[in-house]
């Protein structure tokens, strides 16, 4: 069935197929939101580092990060401001991904993981959800690169695939700008979580303070 075209009608429908989730609204836009401001990008001394609770630690430059296999994955995307925007292309790299490909080796004690961004904001996702199908390390979207209002180059990826039943949280839970992820044995709170959001802001039960 041919989907509506105007935006309430849209969101009526999303509702209807369930992928709606309590207290959101549709919008065709896409917002920009963020802490701070927008670093620069030099591809020349950009990297991204793995530590914490892995065998090795990795750290790639931009060159070598760019060559990393790459996923492409459709999802719904909810903000914890209320707006939702769906059926969003996005491409980058599967963590699990690369755990399966050996490139990353965890320790058997790794259990929660902690985003850095450039300007030092962090945020933290149990292992378990940065190993599902809807976690990337994104660098695409809608086939083009990522702008920096967004992200670029690399911006830690969470949102809902359709159909599915895999945890899904807001979209905060995905750092802008990233640089770096820590796995860890226990959780350890972000940026946003510190200041009273909820820690794990699970869009269907509106978790979106404590």
């Amino acid at each position: 069935m041919e989907q509506p075209t105007d935006r309430q009608s849209l969101e009526n429908q999303m509702e209807r197929d369930g992928r709606l989730p309590p207290g959101q609204s549709l919008t065709k836009k896409f917002p920009v939101l963020h802490y701070g401001s927008i670093p620069p990008f030099d591809p020349q001394t950009w990297s991204f580092r793995i530590w914490g609770e892995v065998e090795e630690e990795i750290s790639w430059n931009w060159e070598e990060f760019s060559q990393l296999p790459q996923t492409e994955i459709q999802l719904d995307i909810h903000c914890v401001t209320k707006w939702s925007k769906f059926d969003t292309i996005w491409k980058g790299v599967s963590i699990h991904s690369l755990i399966e490909l050996g490139l990353i080796q965890l320790k058997p004690e790794a259990a929660y993981v902690l985003q850095y961004a450039d300007g030092g904001y962090t945020t933290n996702l149990p292992l378990k959800l940065i190993l599902q199908e809807n976690f990337l390390l994104a660098t695409y979207f809608d086939e083009k690169p990522l702008t920096p209002e967004h992200g670029a180059p690399v911006r830690g990826m969470v949102g809902h695939i359709p159909g599915s039943e895999i945890k899904t949280t807001y979209f905060w839970k995905g750092a802008k700008w990233l640089t770096g992820l820590e796995f860890l044995t226990e959780d350890q709170l972000g940026f946003w979580e510190k200041a009273g959001y909820h820690n794990e802001a699970d869009i269907w039960k509106e978790q979106r303070s404590r």
